[in-house]
């Protein structure tokens, strides 16, 4: 089996799927933190590609950084200054090759996440 990455990010406040949200990929090894790429999610809340395809997937420690001011800005939600989140950061790891699907579930004042199937 090859490993690779995909996310799907809900909007639990409005019950939607949060669609034009930036999402950016990360590798982390000791100090350095190389970025991999930047992707925008589309009406589904997912990404049109997986965020690490096979051919690039490699074990080890990764970050997503989500985007979640910027879109809520975009959905009109009243920022307070400076908004409670703004870029949601998700370190985490990938042990073996298999499919790792981590979703985000957002709203103005809280989110989870867990790894999905």
């Amino acid at each position: 089996m090859t490993g690779y990455l995909t996310t799907h990010v809900l909007d639990t406040a409005r019950g939607c799927p949060a669609a034009g949200l930036k999402i950016d990929l990360f590798r982390l090894e000791g100090d350095s933190r190389t970025h991999l790429r930047s992707l925008t999610t589309n009406a589904d809340g997912r990404t049109d590609e997986q965020i690490l395809p096979a051919a690039e997937f490699q074990t080890g420690t990764y970050e997503l950084l989500f985007h979640c001011g910027d879109y809520l800005d975009a959905q009109g939600v009243p920022a307070e200054e400076p908004r409670f989140l703004d870029v949601v950061p998700l370190r985490f790891g990938m042990s073996e090759a298999a499919h790792y699907h981590v979703p985000l579930l957002l709203s103005p004042f809280g989110y989870s996440t867990y790894r999905g199937s």
